[in-house]
């Protein structure tokens, strides 16, 4: 009989799996996260839990904080399991390995008690806030750069004796009580998929920390340091199938484990207001620029992901897995990565790009671990301009090769029509669904209405070179369907 996880069946199921060897007794809270999904349980998470089991960082346990309706799920699980989660590591073999990890000591759910969470990071102990609040949770116009004001949730927490809805809200007012209360401001540490993610999330909140008052915003912008960081482990959303199989193989009743791949990795700037856990001590790389390994990852892996989901899906394949074991997608990402993302990067110290780029396919074919597709097509709007977009740029401006990314935005549009080519619908998933799915049925008439749409796609629908390429891989996606359109993709 699978036994239920929290602090008291620990004992029983150190026989089963590795769990915590620290007395969780003994943490104290140091780091307040907003966004626990199961990214950052994969990983910042999984961190730190590997430092508390070597006895250190024992005072640098997380609160996680949950904003949306959906978190509130989230709580539930987390309140009725202490904290604790199965995190299993599946292995390209086919092996898994789990542990329990414990250095989640509390959650709170915004929306029930914002003075609760305002007072939790306004408290002296808490020394970092970090983020993983996916791209679109910076509140940032994908073309102009600069932070929405007219955001709604934004226009109620500026008023004046407002309760905060948003994470801007809440953290500006922790970080005004700190500050009245001679106390130094903690660290801001964005954990997102974003070029800059540091400097992007010190835009927007010292951006909304001046509309509420301009020498608060100030103060911020001149005290509270934004590190960037990269991120990198792949960790598909927990399905029902893996509740099971924790239950079957580990006899764990876990009401939401968290399934990655074996690789991680973190890549930190070493600025911090008011100390760190010794993550170093873990394998996290502190560094002074991150730049060159952020701009690696994210035209790399995360382009990569957005070139193999599109065309995938319109192939018929649903898991990741599948898409990369085909020789004719695998050579297809190879040929973006090697031809049109590796000539915008800068020398990445102590990586090996060729390899890397080879490990990322390995990484993509992991049966394992299930990825799927749909969950790589889910919020484009958000991930194309930010990942594939600065690429083609790039190379439109230094005159390098842009087929192969403009096919990618043209597999995006396709797909974007709501039907694959089977005739079955698609269920797309994008906060501007409604706009992209009416442009994308108009593209029939007007090959040119999906890039149209200058609040994602800038002015690229004036660069001649640029519609070239998407109106012929637009065409041959109608014409021909997708495998055939990358067939001659590859022989280019």
């Amino acid at each position: 009989m699978p036994t239920p996880l929290n602090t008291e069946t620990l004992p029983a199921l150190r026989d089963r799996v590795p769990v915590p060897a620290y007395d969780r007794g003994r943490l104290r809270t140091g780091i307040v996260h907003f966004g626990v999904g199961g990214f950052h349980r994969a990983h910042q998470a999984m961190y730190l839990d590997r430092l508390m089991d070597e006895g250190k960082a024992l005072d640098w346990a997380i609160c996680g904080v949950g904003v949306m309706p959906a978190d509130r799920r989230m709580k539930e699980v987390l309140d009725a399991q202490d904290g604790l989660y199965t995190l299993v590591v599946k292995a390209p073999d086919g092996t898994m390995q789990a542990r329990v990890v414990g250095s989640i000591r509390e959650y709170l759910f915004a929306p029930d008690d914002p003075e609760a969470v305002v007072e939790k990071m306004a408290d002296e102990q808490t020394r970092i806030v970090s983020l993983t609040v996916t791209e679109g949770g910076y509140n940032v116009n994908a073309v102009t750069g600069e932070f929405d004001a007219t955001n709604p949730d934004v226009g109620h927490d500026l008023q004046p004796g407002a309760s905060p809805r948003t994470t801007f809200g809440l953290i500006t007012e922790a970080l005004a009580r700190r500050r009245d209360r001679g106390l130094p401001p903690f660290t801001i540490m964005s954990c997102d998929n974003i070029q800059g993610n540091g400097d992007a999330a010190k835009r927007s909140f010292v951006t909304y920390a001046k509309l509420r008052d301009p020498e608060l915003g100030e103060w911020i912008a001149r005290e509270v340091r934004f590190p960037n960081s990269m991120v990198d482990r792949i960790t598909p959303v927990t399905t029902s199938d893996d509740i099971a199989e924790v239950r079957r193989q580990f006899q764990i009743d876990d009401r939401w484990p968290v399934v990655c791949e074996p690789f991680t990795q973190w890549v930190l700037e070493d600025r911090f207001n008011v100390g760190r856990p010794p993550l170093e001590d873990v394998g996290v790389q502190l560094v002074a620029d991150v730049e060159p390994y952020e701009l690696m990852k994210l035209r790399l892996l995360n382009a990569s992901h957005q070139a193999l989901c599109y065309f995938g899906y319109l192939a018929g394949y649903r898991l990741v897995h599948e898409v990369c074991q085909d020789r004719l997608f695998a050579e297809f990402l190879l040929d973006y990565m090697d031809r049109e993302a590796t000539p915008t990067l800068e020398p990445v110290p102590g990586i090996d790009l060729d390899g890397y780029k080879h490990n990322l396919i390995a990484r993509f074919s992991n049966a394992g671990v299930r990825d799927t597709v749909a969950r790589l097509c889910a919020e484009s709007s958000d991930r194309i301009p930010k990942w594939l977009l600065p690429v083609i740029r790039h190379n439109l401006t230094g005159g390098g090769e842009i087929h192969r990314s403009a096919a990618v935005v043209a597999s995006w549009a396709r797909y974007a029509e709501g039907v694959d080519e089977e005739g079955r619908p698609i269920e797309v998933v994008d906060r501007l669904k409604d706009v992209l799915m009416a442009n994308a049925r108009r593209q029939w008439e007007d090959p040119l209405a999906f890039v149209a749409n200058r609040e994602v796609f800038g002015d690229l629908v004036d660069n001649e070179r640029f519609v070239t390429a998407y109106r012929s891989a637009l065409g041959s996606l109608h014409d021909k369907g997708a495998r055939a359109t990358l067939e001659e993709l590859v022989t280019r």
